[in-house]
């Protein structure tokens, strides 16, 4: 199995020496190819933090960060933005969609920044679109899209290019439950038809439930891992509550 992403005793400080808050504390673990993760912990846990450090937003105060056996960490700014555009594909919960492109122009940038023959985007994007199922959107503005059809949209974006890595940020939290779900099962079949990897912070269970496994943050260390194997979805949602259950909240506190 090919190992994707690797994070090696990675450790994030904020604040002055006085104040020093740390935010990930000695975190290690591995993505493979092909896998659907999930990060959940509560608010203050780390995980949007961790987030940040692998999409290099934000910088790693100690420990290594590898993407396909390059270490991001050690990246100059110049090279930055071309591991983003080359190796990553982002889902935001707030869609980072263009108001003046439609669906179509919208996905096919991701297409055009990476300069690929204008002959061969329209079919890229006819084909991602009928995955997810957005074809009837894509003359449209993004006002025009509900925020389901706004989400597949962007995910599309993220996934046209065949990144290494495709980041979600609580992609399901500006969602209603119906457009939840057609979202997650649009993930679901990106990650089983393309084998796209995906790396996946959610506050809800019920999104979690559709990983491959779960990493639970707890003041900026790794607390617990639940991994589905084969067990069905609503064993595994299951188990993820007993899991919150067991770090002594309720949904809302934890996830």
């Amino acid at each position: 199995m090919t190992t994707v992403l690797e994070c090696q005793s990675i450790e994030k400080y904020y604040g002055s020496k006085s104040t020093v808050t740390k935010a990930l504390d000695n975190i290690s673990f591995s993505v493979d190819k092909g896998e659907f993760v999930g990060i959940m912990g509560a608010s203050g846990s780390g995980k949007t933090t961790l987030l940040n450090c692998i999409s290099t937003i934000d910088s790693v105060t100690a420990g290594r960060i590898l993407v396909n056996g390059v270490d991001i960490t050690q990246l100059k700014s110049s090279k930055l933005s071309e591991f983003r555009r080359n190796e990553l594909g982002f889902i935001f919960q707030d869609f980072n969609l263009l108001d003046t492109l439609t669906g179509f122009e919208n996905i096919a940038l991701a297409l055009t920044i990476t300069k690929v023959p204008a002959m061969m985007i329209n079919s890229q994007v006819q084909k991602v679109a009928n995955q997810l199922q957005i074809s009837d959107v894509l003359d449209k503005f993004p006002y025009q899209m509900s925020g389901g059809q706004k989400q597949r949209t962007a995910a599309a974006r993220a996934l046209i290019t065949d990144p290494s890595l495709i980041l979600a940020d609580e992609p399901t939290g500006a969602l209603d439950s119906k457009s939840a779900r057609m979202l997650l099962e649009s993930m679901e079949k990106m990650n089983a038809q393309n084998d796209a990897t995906i790396l996946m912070v959610t506050h809800d269970s019920f999104a979690a439930s559709y990983c491959h496994r779960i990493l639970f943050l707890r003041d900026g260390k790794i607390f617990n891992e639940v991994v589905r194997g084969d067990m069905s979805r609503k064993d595994f949602f299951e188990r993820i509550i007993d899991v919150i259950s067991f770090l002594g909240g309720s949904n809302s506190d934890v996830l």
